[in-house]
């Protein structure tokens, strides 16, 4: 099969750049646009609305209207589910749709926008949709005069704030709950990858979600971003994203009106190999994956290798083979493991931290360089460090690219000070053949996410979320999530035959 040209892949979708408001495409408020670019190319796919405070407001609104008058949040539980399982169904019918705008936009490969993007966004939709009327309330255990009503209800109209790395499958994770216990939301998604989510509020009014239940707002932080978390009419703020965007929004809640915010906000993750693990070859392969899938645009890299000492030679040697073996190429070529990093900001950024982890000391083993410069995409190769101390800036901030800092370990008890030694507490992984010993790793770990003799493993049933500055307010997948999204009231009834 031929790999279609960008010019292609784009006359074949032919995406629609404008907001999408109260169930339809709208002309934004004024004439400012950008050019949405693939890195695959650097080539613009589409030209985008680049929405202000004026289009928030007409989100909002329709958002806050379509939540009063009840057409979505007053509907049976069960229809609100059969709508989010329509969506599911849509997600699949356009697969192809939706896997090609969203390796065109942030440049992952195909197989993996197909596999994995497409795939765990379908799972969201379907799960919470078949979940709508199997959650149930409670009652306060009281004495005969008195029945305590424990009853879960829509936050009310929720702004959805989210990333560029997996623009299909961490929509879902937001929109998937929020929608299913009845609010209405207004998404602004990350202006590197805006399409995706504007085709998927298409799909979602097919669907049979009402109009106005899920708008999007395509354009920048500081115009569309904030103007939606300082709106007063907004109700709770989910957030993916960097650390000081997650902590301009709590400033932004507390100038407003006090709304719910919840913060996913990124991550350092220690992944810890013992020597005794119990198929150790397994566990050094699980490097590659760990760092140079998704070109390492992940929360959860696994950027920070901590290798007990006597291995440490053979994890070196391991890394820069997979280093060469992730090599990246063209995302629309089916056959491509590693793609492009987002943009041309976010390349400099990478090799920047490469030049400051050589002038700390940390020592190259393997990659550092941009390559595949002819194509006007913005490739850099696998890297790997080795003598590489916690405190250095490669250990301590997160890259969001394809960097490794090898750091080795003599035991347990410096294994865990150096994972534990970070502002963030997103994930971490253990491999080791102790049971006794990853038992006390896990719950030493300052981690949201542990995993045991694995990386990156976990289905839509487990919640998701970090501690320290990862995040708070609420988790993730699962029926945790449905915290965010609802409050809980008590109605207290008098059964006695007179008050107090």
């Amino acid at each position: 099969m031929t790999t279609p040209t960008i010019q292609e892949a784009v006359a074949e979708i032919r995406p629609d750049g404008r907001p999408y408001i109260d169930g339809e495409h709208v002309d934004p408020a004024s004439d400012r646009t950008f050019d949405d670019r693939t890195p695959i190319t650097g080539e613009a796919v589409a030209e985008v609305a680049a929405g202000g405070p004026e289009d928030v407001d007409r989100a909002v609104a329709a958002a806050r209207s379509a939540f009063e008058d009840g057409r979505w949040r007053d509907l049976a539980p069960r229809a609100r589910g059969q709508a989010l399982v329509r969506l599911a169904d849509l997600l699949v019918e356009h697969g192809d749709e939706l896997a090609l705008l969203t390796t065109l936009d942030m440049g992952k490969p195909i197989r993996y926008s197909s596999k994995v993007d497409l795939v765990q966004a379908e799972i969201s939709y379907r799960w919470y949709g078949e979940a709508a009327d199997k959650l149930y309330d409670a009652i306060s255990p009281t004495g005969p005069d008195a029945l305590g009503l424990i009853t879960r209800e829509p936050v009310g109209v929720v702004g959805a704030i989210t990333p560029w790395n997996f623009p299909l499958m961490i929509d879902a994770w937001k929109l998937a709950p929020a929608l299913v216990a009845g609010n209405s939301v207004v998404l602004k998604p990350a202006e590197q990858s805006p399409l995706v989510a504007l085709r998927v509020a298409e799909l979602a009014t097919e669907a049979g979600i009402p109009p106005g239940v899920l708008n999007v707002v395509p354009g920048f932080g500081e115009d569309a971003g904030e103007a939606l978390a300082l709106h007063g009419d907004v109700d709770a703020i989910t957030f993916t994203g960097s650390t000081p965007v997650g902590k301009l929004l709590l400033q932004y809640a507390g100038r407003s009106n006090m709304k719910r915010v919840s913060l996913e906000t990124g991550g350092k993750t220690p992944n810890i190999v013992f020597a005794d693990a119990p198929d150790l070859d397994f566990a050094l392969s699980a490097i590659g994956f760990s760092i140079f899938w998704n070109t390492g645009e992940m929360c959860v890299a696994g950027s920070r290798l901590l290798v007990q000492r006597e291995i440490l030679d053979a994890a070196i040697d391991k890394a820069k083979e997979l280093a060469a073996a992730w090599r990246p190429g063209n995302p629309l070529d089916p056959k491509t493991k590693a793609g492009p990093v987002v943009d041309a900001e976010q390349l400099d950024r990478v090799l920047g931290y490469v030049d400051t982890g050589v002038a700390e000391g940390a020592e190259l083993v393997a990659g550092g360089r941009r390559i595949l410069e002819e194509t006007g995409g913005f490739y850099v190769e696998p890297t790997v460090f080795s003598e590489v101390r916690n405190d250095m800036t490669i250990a301590q901030e997160e890259i969001f690219g394809p960097v490794l800092a090898i750091i080795p370990f003599d035991d347990e008890d410096e294994a865990l000070r150096i994972a534990n030694d970070t502002r963030y507490g997103l994930s971490a992984a253990v491999w080791t053949g102790d049971l006794a010993r990853a038992h006390r790793m896990a719950r030493r770990l300052r981690a949201g996410t542990v995993w045991i003799n694995n990386f990156d493993q976990a289905d839509i049933t487990a919640p998701f979320g970090g501690f320290k500055e990862s995040g708070f307010g609420g988790k993730d997948k699962g029926i945790h999530a449905l915290d965010k999204y609802t409050n809980v009231k008590t109605t207290w009834i008098n059964l006695g035959r007179g008050g107090r």
